[in-house]
């Protein structure tokens, strides 16, 4: 690996394309994550907010989630959030962390 400027700058442009790819995929529902991966934008937000806090920035959870989102997430789940049926509530409840 090279020096830790340069893979810096390579992990956020890896994690500018995947913020990406996640925008563009809205029919990705957030439970269909968290049941394949484990993982879902909400979590992503939260990682990113506690980067933030971390290195003594406060960000709120709206923000932070507005930032992977693209736009308020209440505007997101109107948008592209569908129901989650029986099958996929269960396999989630199964499938906690």
């Amino acid at each position: 690996m090279s020096d830790k400027p340069t893979q810096t700058e390579l992990e956020a442009a890896a994690f500018r394309r995947l913020v990406s790819h996640l925008r563009e995929r809205t029919d990705v529902q957030n439970i269909d994550m968290m049941n394949l991966t484990g993982f879902c934008r909400n979590c992503l937000s939260n990682w990113y907010a506690d980067a933030a806090r971390e290195g003594g920035t406060e960000l709120s959870k709206d923000d932070a989630r507005e930032l992977i989102y693209g736009m308020p997430f209440a505007e997101w789940k109107a948008k592209y959030q569908t129901e989650a049926g029986p099958d996929k509530l269960k396999a989630f409840d199964q499938n906690k962390h």
